[in-house]
């Protein structure tokens, strides 16, 4: 569909990660560029809050593959460090069981498998295994295939025997206990999906992957928080021409004989542009934006039978003192793994139990608080509002358990030090975000919603409109949505061609 020589303007719908960096990619391509975002700053889910002298970055703080932010630099002619100082962080993690047993999660091999050794000597073998497979699935799904469109059966068809070979199509969970023994192990090296979203238990073994891509480019930190990567990000869109407008919400996507036209705001401005990106939750995209399209494929009865992924609960909190042996990334376990895995995701209970992810950004950049004090967000995975959780009634007491927990593990004397605090619940994801059922991660990464059976990058209902973000192939997380955004950029040069 060649639209001749000069280039075509394009509107972005959403200033999340893939938003933002298919927004920098078409506007260095000569496409005039404008973002289109509903919140009153940038980011989406990396939005940033201020509060009472804290910086809480909202949603992503674990940076991976940086060398994918480095190709995206690289198409404004600048490097990453011209704009973001980012710093590698060793260990990883450090996870605690709810036994109180630490391991500290490091890209030191020797160390890991001392660890290992110490829970379960007949597992140090399987750990060299274990990365061995992680490596191999990595060079398919993630160098082969995650910067690739998969909106053809062929596709699909051609992937198929290295998923066979590679065991993609076992659960996450299935393939590290194919490895590992203890249960402890199989807990430690199989955790990485719900960091996406995604069920271990049910999300595809290709998510192994995750192991050898943090051993390969290692976990990382953006001094200034995942803000800085953000305004970083708005720095190339503005270098290239491209704006951006806030308080500024979509409402529908127009068309005419099947092609996108523009879209329509909220305040019934209507906008027109041949090529349109959504970066919103794909399902608000499809139910929503495109409601009054007759859709093919991404029906209503169809979004229906598609399964999300779990929300998050998350609150944010300062202290006016600080924890100097708390480390930078921190999971906290609780008593339960499979079944709590199962309340969380097939039954859509809120449990009495939980497991956290603990972010004290402070232990690497004290400027996210005031001299002397502490900044960290705390989140726990909980069902989404499928499950009809009232959260405006259990917000309240989820938290104050959750500082119990807190308090009686990694933060003694925490109700005493609290300095400021908020929350956020999947109410917030739903009504802030626009995310269909308040899912933190759109749709999720199981085998049957992965690559060709995902929503596809270009739309399969509209000509001139393109989808990035969790919701779509990929997948969510960082590199995941920027890889997203760079497979649009092609399909975009293919669609409409530039001089």
């Amino acid at each position: 569909m060649s639209q001749g020589t000069d280039a075509s303007p394009a509107l972005v719908i959403g200033s999340g990660f893939g938003g933002l960096a298919a927004a920098v990619r078409l506007a260095a391509r000569g496409h005039p560029v404008t973002v289109l975002e509903k919140l009153d700053a940038p980011g989406g889910r990396a939005y940033v809050h201020r509060q009472d002298g804290y910086t809480f970055d909202a949603g992503p703080t674990i940076v991976t593959a940086p060398y994918i932010l480095e190709d995206l630099w690289a198409t404004c002619g600048r490097k990453l460090a011209d704009d973001v100082d980012l710093r590698s962080l060793d260990p990883f993690y450090e996870v605690r069981f709810d036994d109180g047993d630490v391991i500290v999660y490091t890209a030191d091999l020797e160390l890991m498998r001392e660890q290992v050794g110490r829970i379960s000597p007949v597992d140090v073998p399987a750990f060299d295994r274990f990365l061995a497979a992680s490596k191999r699935i990595y060079k398919v799904a993630f160098e082969e295939l995650a910067d690739q469109p998969f909106d053809s059966l062929w596709s699909l068809i051609k992937a198929a025997p290295d998923m066979v070979r590679l065991g993609g199509y076992r659960s996450v969970h299935a393939m590290v206990c194919s490895y590992f023994k203890h249960p402890k192990l199989q807990v430690l090296f199989s955790f990485h999906p719900l960091l996406i979203g995604g069920n271990p238990l049910s999300t595809t073994a290709y998510y192994c992957l995750i192991s050898h891509l943090e051993r390969s480019f290692g976990v990382h930190y953006a001094m200034g928080g995942t803000g800085s990567l953000i305004q970083g990000m708005l720095t190339l869109l503005h270098s290239r021409g491209g704006k951006i407008r806030y308080n500024t919400e979509v409402t529908e996507i127009t068309a005419r004989d099947g092609q996108a036209t523009g879209v329509r705001l909220a305040n019934g401005e209507t906008i027109e542009a041949p090529i349109v990106v959504s970066n919103a939750d794909v399902g608000w995209t499809y139910s929503r934006l495109l409601a009054k399209v007759p859709r093919r494929r991404w029906t209503e009865a169809k979004l229906d039978r598609v399964s999300f992924s779990m929300s998050l609960f998350v609150w944010y909190f300062g202290t006016n003192r600080r924890y100097d042996d708390v480390y930078h990334h921190m999971m906290v376990l609780g008593p339960r793994y499979e079944e709590l895995l199962a309340d969380i995701f097939d039954r859509k209970e809120v449990a009495e139990d939980f497991s956290l992810y603990l972010h004290r950004p402070t232990a690497t950049d004290p400027a996210m608080a005031p001299p002397g004090c502490d900044a960290f967000y705390v989140l726990a995975p909980v069902p989404n509002l499928r499950g009809g959780a009232d959260w405006n009634a259990l917000a309240e007491p989820f938290r104050q358990r959750v500082q119990k927990r807190l308090e009686d593990t990694v933060l003694p004397g925490l109700g005493d030090c609290l300095a400021t605090s908020r929350v956020m619940t999947p109410i917030d994801f739903r009504d802030n975000l626009l995310s269909l059922h308040g899912a933190a991660f759109s749709i999720e990464p199981q085998l049957l919603q992965s690559a060709w059976f995902r929503p596809h990058n270009r739309s399969e209902e509209l000509r001139g409109l393109y989808i990035v973000g969790a919701g779509t192939h990929p997948g969510a997380g960082m590199p995941g949505v920027l890889s997203a955004a760079k497979i649009v950029d092609g399909l975009v040069a293919e669609d409409f061609p530039t001089t």
